[in-house]
C-alpha cells in the first residue's frame, strides 16, 4: 500500500498570506479607528517587502546557504543600519504633543535633525520580514532537497537497471561474446584479454555496483575494462583515447557515476563503418576530479529515450550527492558531444 502523498501549499499562496498578515498587523490600528494610514508606514512596508525578496532570492541562497555566514551577517547589519537611518531621516513621524517630558525630548531631537535611533518601528517593520525570508527560504531548500532525495531513491533501482541495460544489455553482451568468438577462431592473442575484461565488468556490476560508495581506483579499473573491451569489438579503434592521471589513493565516489557519459560517447561516436572517435580524460587532483569526454556524432545516430533517461539520472544523482560542489557542462553542436564534469571532493 502506497503512503499518501503530502500536499504542499503553492509558494505564491504562502507569500500572499504572509504579506496580507504583515500589512494587516500594521494598518489594523488605523483602520479600526477610521484614521488615514500615514504615508511613511506604507513606504516602510514596501521597503520591507523589497528587502524581504532581496534577502529571499539573493542573500540567503548566495551567502547563508553557501557557507558564507560572516559575509551574510555583515551585509545584514549594514542593511539594518541603512534602513533605520533612512526611515528616520526621510520619514520622521509626527511627535504627539501630549507626551509630556518625553514629547519635549523627542521634539528636541527631531528639531536638532538627529535620527530617532531608539525607535523600535523600523526594526519591527524590517526584522519580521527579514527573518521570515530566512525561514521560508531555508524551509524551501530543505523541502527541495527532501523531494530530490526521495526522487533519487526512487530512481536508484531504475538507474541500476538502466546501467545494466546500457552497459551489459543483451546486445552489448552478445557483441562482446561474438568478438571473443571471432578472436578465438583467429587464435588471436587478444582472446584471453577480452575474456578477462568482460569478466571484470560483470564482477564489478554484481559485487560493487550496489554499494553507495566505492574506491575511486575500482571505478577506474571498471572504466579501463569497459574501454578495452570496446576497443576489441570496434573495427577501427585508433581514435579511441583514454587518459587517467593523478593519485586515486584514499578517494571514494558513488559507484557508476562516470560510466553513463562514457557509454553514451561510444554509443553515438561510432558510425556504420565502425570508425569511432572517443576521447576520455580523467584528471584526479587533491580536492577535485575532472572528467572530460568528447565524441564525434555520426549523422545516422539518433539519441534514444533510454540514453536521455540515463543521463538525467546521473544529473539527479550529482545534484543530490554533490550539491553546490560540482560543475557539469554538456555541449552538443550536432557534430561533437562534450561533457565536462568537475567534482569537488
Amino acid at each position: 500500500m502506497n503512503a499518501p502523498k503530502r500536499k504542499y501549499f503553492p509558494q505564491w499562496l504562502v507569500h500572499a498570506f504572509f504579506w496580507c498578515a504583515i500589512y494587516l498587523i500594521f494598518v489594523y490600528p488605523f483602520l479600526i479607528e477610521s484614521r488615514s494610514i500615514p504615508l511613511h508606514i506604507i513606504v516602510k512596508l514596501f521597503m520591507a517587502a523589497g528587502l524581504f525578496y532581496f534577502n529571499y532570492y539573493y542573500l540567503v541562497p548566495n551567502f547563508l546557504l553557501n557557507d558564507k555566514m560572516k559575509t551574510y551577517i555583515g551585509i545584514s547589519i549594514l542593511i539594518f543600519i541603512t534602513y533605520t537611518y533612512l526611515s528616520h531621516v526621510l520619514f520622521i513621524p509626527e511627535i504627539p504633543k501630549d507626551l509630556g517630558p518625553l514629547g519635549n525630548f523627542l521634539g528636541e531631537r527631531r528639531a536638532s535633525g538627529m535620527p530617532l535611533r531608539f525607535s523600535l518601528m523600523p526594526f519591527v517593520t524590517l526584522i519580521v520580514p527579514y527573518i521570515s525570508a530566512i525561514m521560508l527560504r531555508v524551509y524551501n531548500e530543505l523541502q527541495k532537497n527532501e523531494n530530490l532525495r526521495k526522487t533519487v531513491e526512487k530512481e536508484k533501482v531504475q538507474s541500476e537497471l538502466q546501467f545494466l541495460k546500457t552497459q551489459l544489455n543483451p546486445h552489448f553482451l552478445f557483441n562482446s561474446l561474438n568478438t571473443i568468438y571471432s578472436l578465438s577462431v583467429k587464435k588471436s592473442p587478444d582472446t584471453s584479454e577480452a575474456i578477462i575484461n568482460l569478466s571484470e565488468l560483470m564482477r564489478y556490476m554484481i559485487y560493487e555496483a550496489d554499494k553507495d560508495l566505492v574506491p575511486l581506483g575500482k571505478e577506474i579499473e571498471y572504466i579501463k575494462s569497459y574501454v578495452a573491451l570496446q576497443r576489441l569489438r570496434l573495427a577501427n579503434s585508433e581514435n579511441v583515447y583514454l587518459k587517467i592521471s593523478g593519485d586515486d589513493t584514499g578517494k571514494i565516489i558513488p559507484s557508476l557515476l562516470f560510466i553513463s557519459f562514457i557509454e553514451n560517447a561510444f554509443k553515438y561516436g561510432t558510425d556504420y563503418a565502425g570508425k569511432t572517435y572517443v576521447k576520455i580524460n580523467l584528471l584526479i587532483k587533491v580536492k577535485s576530479i575532472h572528467l572530460y569526454v568528447v565524441n564525434k556524432i555520426g549523422k545516422h545516430q539518433a539519441k534514444s529515450e533510454s540514453s536521455g533517461v540515463g543521463l538525467q539520472n546521473v544529473k539527479n544523482r550529482l545534484n543530490f550527492l554533490y550539491p553546490n560542489s560540482h560543475d557539469l557542462d554538456i555541449k552538443d553542436d550536432g557534430a561533437t558531444y562534450e561533457v565536462n564534469l568537475i567534482l569537488n571532493l
